[in-house]
């Protein structure tokens, strides 16, 4: 099984995607918040560094991350494939990824873009709603997840909420500093030779089913 980096602006599906292949394949997900609070739970030297700065209130440094992650690459689970989530995120952290690669016998296996117009990600964006108790997703710009009731759960009649961040100024800081720091990494991977775009905007089905043909070749 291919390992694989998903790239993607804000709302353009990549959870989705995730989840979805962990569920039918025998994948390990790797996403940089879960590897530093597993390295934590382990309690060992890394882990105590780790919390030493987390509870300081400070961002963990680069290299302590990479460190965390080349131990979590040793892990046999992931000769299966892996699914980087969330990293690396500039064209530096994709340059120390590969030196841990070469340190870890490993292969960097696949990149994926979902690629969606702007104006598409601003509406899954501002008009998504969480209901309180079941968790289902609903959107008042998609006929398929529009609450049929305006503030009420399709499926289990909850009420619906929308996350502080799902507003339009907190999308464009977020979208903005995915142009500056990950979109390079698209060019970056592309003259590799691993780079595979994938038009997210024909929804779910299409995304999934793109990227399974990807992973089996």
């Amino acid at each position: 099984m291919k390992n694989l980096i998903l790239i993607a602006a804000p709302g353009a599906g990549k959870g989705t995607l995730s989840n979805d292949l962990l569920e039918k394949y025998d994948y390990v997900h790797i996403s940089t918040g879960d590897l530093l609070r597993e390295q934590v739970a382990k309690g060992d030297d890394l882990g105590k560094k780790i919390h030493e700065f987390q509870v300081a209130g400070k961002l963990v440094p680069s290299e302590i991350v990479y460190e965390a992650l080349e131990k979590k690459l040793s892990d046999k689970a992931c000769d299966n494939g892996y699914i980087l989530d969330g990293f690396p995120r500039n064209i530096e952290q994709a340059e120390e990824y590969e030196k841990i690669l070469e340190r870890s016998g490993r292969e960097l296996g696949t990149v994926i873009v979902l690629d969606i117009p702007k104006e598409d990600l601003i509406k899954r964006i501002t008009g998504r709603f969480t209901c309180k108790d079941c968790g289902e997703i609903h959107n008042i710009y998609s006929e398929e997840l529009k609450p049929v009731k305006e503030g009420v759960c399709n499926k289990c009649g909850g009420e619906l909420t929308q996350r502080k961040d799902d507003n339009l100024e907190s999308f464009e800081v977020r979208y903005q500093t995915y142009l500056e720091s990950t979109e390079p990494l698209i060019d970056y991977y592309k003259a590799k030779g691993v780079l595979h775009v994938i038009d997210s905007s024909q929804g779910h089905d299409y995304t999934l089913e793109q990227a399974e043909k990807l992973i089996s070749n």
